[in-house]
């Protein structure tokens, strides 16, 4: 059911630093840093002149995290970009901000769950304690079409003030969220059918919609009963997610305060945090994105990039218009060109090699055929006499 925040890391170099030596670092495909800024912008051409491309969703951050997912290939993230602002639209998820989940202090009580301060680097830090969770009794509270409903909220919440408010109180870029799951009394038991449906489902949004945001995963309170669950539930995550999930059993603190402060854990996870003037920590949502300060900055630059983002969407699509503004495009134009030249110039490669190989064929078959007229007849070679046969021995 729950395994709402199990996403793919946005694979930075400062992602990687803190990482357990038990983890595996290596982020295949990725492209260096000093390179990145040239592939968003060729992926935001190739989208804008095929008309794939709004000035809602086409900031940098989207447009990087949608490279990452696909290892900086330009023709497959256009293709997840698109299934996405598909899924956007026939989701209705620019409306989804009006949802009303009235249920959510019952769905709190039965699934206990929630975003609580941030860890060392300013990232987020979500919670989710499993072992508590009452199947159930949540079902009876809600849906799950409405639970989903509920998570996108969430998310979308995340991209547009939390990461954003964390960024500004840290005064660095945050893309990703620490995640911890509590899964003390998690067993095969608990992933029945029922459990499946939900966590399928979220699955699925988070890994094609939302890639790139998850930093790391701890999985604390692992049971040997859990540890056959996750046999199971490893099958559902590709190789990338499962490099940022440390499973850990009871003796989890040390590896929990390497990346959290003690104060920023909540005491159920041994730290010494309680909120207990917002009814606990899971209740609380707490910490920089709730300041008023911080959200009136969120509030005015994302007014003021809303703007420069539709002038600029309409000059680049102005300029795409003709043949001529494209080649004269600049740096930006260049990188797709380059990009569009190298995958031409390997589909010409492709089809010289086969020819060769045809070429090669042919070759192979006429002196086989030679082969055939040149070789000694064995059978009138059997005939000789003997004598004949031995003076053909040595002369040869």
């Amino acid at each position: 059911m729950g395994y709402r925040d199990i996403h793919i890391s946005d694979g930075s170099a400062e992602d990687d630093s803190m990482q357990s030596d038990s983890l595996n670092n290596k982020d295949e495909g990725h492209i260096p840093p000093n390179n990145e800024e040239d592939m968003v912008e060729a992926f935001r051409n190739l989208l804008l002149l095929h008309g794939h491309l709004t000035s809602n969703h086409g900031d940098h951050n989207t447009l990087l995290r949608f490279l990452k997912m696909r290892d900086f290939d330009l023709e497959k993230s256009k293709d997840a970009f698109l299934d996405y602002m598909k899924w956007r639209l026939d989701s209705k998820v620019d409306l989804i901000s009006k949802f009303k989940f009235e249920e959510y202090d019952e769905v709190k009580k039965h699934y206990p769950h929630g975003f609580h301060k941030v860890d060392k680097s300013g990232r987020p830090i979500y919670i989710e304690r499993l072992g508590m969770a009452d199947l159930n009794a949540f079902l009876k509270a809600t849906t799950v079409d409405r639970y989903v409903n509920y998570h996108i909220k969430e998310q979308e919440k995340t991209l547009s003030l939390r990461y954003p408010a964390c960024s500004i109180a840290s005064e660095k870029h945050v893309s990703s969220t620490t995640t911890i799951l509590d899964v003390s009394g998690v067993g095969m038991s608990n992933f029945s059918k029922p459990a499946r449906s939900p966590f399928m489902e979220i699955q699925k949004i988070d890994s094609n919609y939302y890639p790139e945001t998850l930093h790391r995963l701890f999985v604390v309170n692992a049971s040997s009963g859990f540890r056959m669950l996750w046999l199971a539930l490893k099958t559902f995550l590709d190789a990338r997610t499962l490099a940022k999930v440390q499973v850990l059993g009871p003796n989890y603190l040390g590896e929990l305060l390497e990346a959290i402060d003690l104060s920023n854990l909540p005491t159920f996870l041994g730290g010494n945090c309680t909120c207990s003037d917002h009814g606990g920590c899971l209740f609380s949502d707490e910490r920089t994105w709730n300041d008023p300060d911080i959200k009136e900055k969120i509030q005015e630059s994302s007014t003021i990039e809303d703007a420069d983002s539709e002038t600029q969407t309409t000059d680049k699509v102005s300029e795409n218009a003709s043949a001529n503004q494209k080649e004269n495009s600049g740096k930006i134009m260049i990188t797709l060109e380059k990009y569009t030249a190298l995958k031409t110039a390997v589909k010409d490669s492709q089809k010289k090699i086969e020819m060769l190989e045809v070429s090669l064929h042919e070759t192979k078959k006429v002196l086989k055929g030679l082969a055939e007229i040149i070789k000694p007849n064995e059978t009138e070679a059997n005939l000789l006499p003997n004598t004949n046969r031995f003076r053909v021995r040595q002369i040869s």
